[in-house]
């Protein structure tokens, strides 16, 4: 018998059913080791030596991966195709070695980048060893990451800065302040259009003033109402004008490349409108599951035989008038593209045949579409551009017109499927034609600031400044967020909190090199450059830690007082540019403090002035005066018949006057009238548990509890997790393993 060793239980089912009783497949659930959550883990005087130590919950799927090693004759370590995967593969050599368990039993490597039958075997007959370059650089990504998460949050802590600075998620958040930093300095200008409502042998059509009296009209060239009001007279509508110049050609359309990490999550966020988290879970159940390739890649190319089936599917489906002579060919513009061989396709075009429903369904007939689109013709237009000449001004028009849909037949980027595409229409027109211009149309614009960031367009920037790989755009999406840094609009754009104003503000004055865009990419770069053999391990930790440390040693000193100044400096725009920074008590200076609630406004004159003001999210509520403690906090809310929730010194409690209950599991957010009424009378009813499905570590079953003492959680085997909602079954098997065994637990199992 041989072992094959996967991430997960889901990927580890479906493969075992492909290889038969000679083999037993198991998962690891992800990484196994990492580094211990201590200062000192990493020892920067000696070649940067790491500490390492089984994650918490991990030890079971060690110990279930040596028992399933005694039965057999090999192993073999199939974890994700990618740098992650190989850290684990390595990771998990290294504790069977130094365990000394293998015992001459042969170790080996495989990766694939399907889960089709065809793809494992053919994955099976070529092992490798582990590939040495690769670890090198996620040994590089992790002890720099660690080593700048110790060194600098311990600094944000101290000061009520924020609650953690990571090398590549705060430079997603600067992005965001910096977008609306321009936002809030943009000045709208304003500018006119006109166009002519021209018809010709009744045809209606409609043509923009291009030229003026001789003088070019560009976007920007009409300023205001007196200069449009002189055009209008001038012309003096109704007139007659006549076709001066008419340029046809045939133009084309190229369809969009096949999905990559990237461009799937951009495009699912558009369609679909999915996270990136979203849409990552979902692709990574689609993998597993069989139905695509690897989630997680740069590339865009794909493999002779998957051209050849889409060929042949498009011939069969479309005709061959669909298929272009030769198979299109898409060049991967991200430099290191070497981690996976394809783009994200699906595994069978032939059978189209899929058991998929929600969001997995919606997601792979997306992939679906755009991988059908990549190797189609390209879809073809008749273009006419007219030009239309008065007496003191010229108009021009374009028409365009599709002849033949070409791969538009099956996918429009950016676009919803069932739409027509814009095509404009005009009368069929010669050389001297004459026009009759009705009237004239005039519009007043105003430019328009820079859009706020989507996840998608988010996604997209950090992609081409270099900045992420395909592995953490979606963590890095969820991180900002859920650190709340960042929080999200009604149309899914990113405004940037007061904490993460607070935070950029510390960074871009004490840090500027972690917030820079240059280095950020240029450390992605490096990681690359390691990956490919091209720098080694230590000279790249090297060159990257010695300037970092030297930024957190100078931050060490620098004085509270300084700090706030210089926040105060870069968000004096935001918190009173429409507005007076004048105390309305004293007429001293307002600015920003930070205390353990949060930050807030308060007057410099303190304390012999008490004078507060309560920050949102946008700007400063001019509305609202404080006490005078310098800390903000609401403490109770009245949910109606003289019953109160509030927040005391022991936790959150509800009250009728007569009775105070506790309420530890509720908040502001989600407490009723209904429910305290419930808890004072103690009539909250249990609320029975839902089986999830089984752990395949411990054959047992999971249950969620949503009324649990301090909130919902998950219990397995005499194990429990609090979480905030129900989790998936992989989720849930994830938390359940990982969970740490008490001390208290421990030594009852050992009496």
């Amino acid at each position: 018998m041989n072992l094959l060793v996967v991430e997960s239980p889901s990927k580890a089912k479906t493969i075992e059913k492909y290889l038969g009783k000679d083999w037993r497949v198991v998962a690891s659930v992800g990484h196994v080791r990492d580094l211990i959550p201590e200062s000192g883990s990493v020892d920067t005087e000696h070649n940067f030596e790491p500490k390492w130590q089984i994650m918490p919950g991990k030890e079971k799927q060690i110990k279930l991966i040596i028992d399933e090693l005694k039965k057999a004759d090999a192993i073999y370590l199939a974890s994700d195709p990618d740098r992650e995967g190989e850290a684990i593969a390595w990771h998990i050599n290294d504790i069977l070695n130094s365990r000394k368990v293998l015992d001459n039993k042969p170790i080996y490597r495989v990766a694939f980048h399907e889960i089709t039958k065809n793809a494992i075997l053919n994955a099976l007959k070529s092992p490798r060893e582990i590939n040495k370059n690769l670890v090198d650089a996620y040994l590089v990504r992790r002890i720099l990451d660690y080593l700048i998460g110790f060194g600098i949050s311990p600094l944000l802590w101290r000061r009520n800065l924020g609650k953690s600075a990571g090398r590549v998620q705060s430079v997603a958040v600067k992005l965001v302040v910096d977008r609306e930093k321009e936002i809030e300095v943009f000045k709208p200008v304003e500018y006119w259009s006109v166009d002519a409502n021209c018809n010709f042998n009744k045809n209606s059509f409609s043509a923009g003033l291009v030229k003026f009296n001789g003088k070019k009209i560009d976007r920007m060239t009409i300023e205001n109402k007196k200069m449009v009001d002189e055009i209008v007279t001038t012309i003096n509508t109704p007139t007659k004008g006549t076709v001066s110049q008419i340029d046809k050609k045939k133009i084309q359309r190229h369809a969009s490349a096949p999905f990559t990490t990237s461009t799937l999550q951009q495009e699912a966020a558009r369609k679909l409108h999915f996270s990136s988290k979203r849409t990552m879970a979902t692709a990574q159940k689609l993998y597993e599951q069989g139905f695509i390739t690897y989630m997680r890649t740069d590339a865009t190319n794909l493999s002779v035989e998957a051209v050849s089936e889409i060929r042949e599917y498009i011939s069969k489906e479309y005709g061959d008038k669909f298929v272009p002579k030769t198979p299109n060919i898409y060049v991967t513009k991200s430099k290191n593209a070497q981690e996976a061989h394809e783009a994200i396709r699906p595994t069978h075009f032939l059978n189209q045949s899929v058991d998929l429903n929600g969001d997995e369904l919606k997601l792979y007939e997306l992939i679906w579409k755009r991988t059908i689109a990549c190797q189609m013709t390209n879809a073809e237009f008749d273009s006419v551009s007219v030009d239309i000449e008065t007496k003191n001004a010229t108009f021009h028009c374009v028409g365009t017109t599709r002849i033949f849909d070409g791969f538009m037949k099956v996918y429009i980027e950016d676009n919803d499927d069932e739409k027509e595409s814009d095509d404009v229409k005009l009368p069929e027109l010669n050389i001297n034609d004459n026009i009759e211009i009705k009237s004239l149309n005039t519009e007043q614009h105003f430019t328009q600031p820079p859009a706020r960031f989507t996840e998608a367009s988010l996604v997209k920037k950090l992609e081409e400044l270099g900045i992420g790989r395909p592995s953490t755009y979606a963590t890095i999406m969820s991180t900002i967020v859920d650190r709340k840094y960042v929080e999200q609009d009604k149309q899914h754009r990113f405004h940037p909190t007061v904490a993460g104003w607070v935070l950029i503000s510390y960074l871009a004055n004490y840090f500027k090199d972690l917030v820079d865009v240059n280095f950020t990419a240029k450390t992605e770069n490096t990681l690359d450059d390691v990956s490919n053999g091209i720098k080694d391990k230590l000279s790249s930790l090297k060159s990257f830690w010695g300037p970092t440390n030297n930024m957190i040693e100078s931050a060490r000193g620098v004085k509270t007082a300084d700090i706030i100044n210089n926040i105060n400096d870069f968000m004096h725009n935001h918190l009173f540019q429409d507005s007076e920074d004048k105390c309305p008590k004293c007429g001293a200076k307002l600015g920003i403090k930070l205390s353990k609630f949060g930050p807030f406004v308060g007057c410099s004159n303190y304390p012999k002035c008490n004078y507060t003001m309560k920050l949102s999210n946008d700007l400063v509520d001019k509305n609202t005066e404080l006490s005078s403690e310098q800390e903000p906090k609401i403490t109770e809310k009245n949910l109606g018949e003289n019953i109160v929730f509030r927040i005391g010194k022991y936790g959150p409690y509800v009250t009728n006057g007569d009775k105070n209950i506790s309420a530890k599991k509720y908040s502001f957010d989600n407490i009723t009238l209904d429910i305290a009424k419930e808890l004072l009378n103690g009539e909250r009813k249990k609320i029975e548990p839902i089986l999830l499905g089984k752990n395949p570590t411990t054959d047992k079953p999971i249950y969620y509890y949503s009324d649990g003492r301090y909130g919902p959680y998950l219990s397995s085997n005499r194990v429990n997790v609090s979480v905030k909602e129900q989790p998936s079954l992989d989720e849930a098997i994830d938390l359940i393993n990982s969970k740490k065994t008490t001390k208290r637990s421990f030594n009852k199992k050992n009496k």
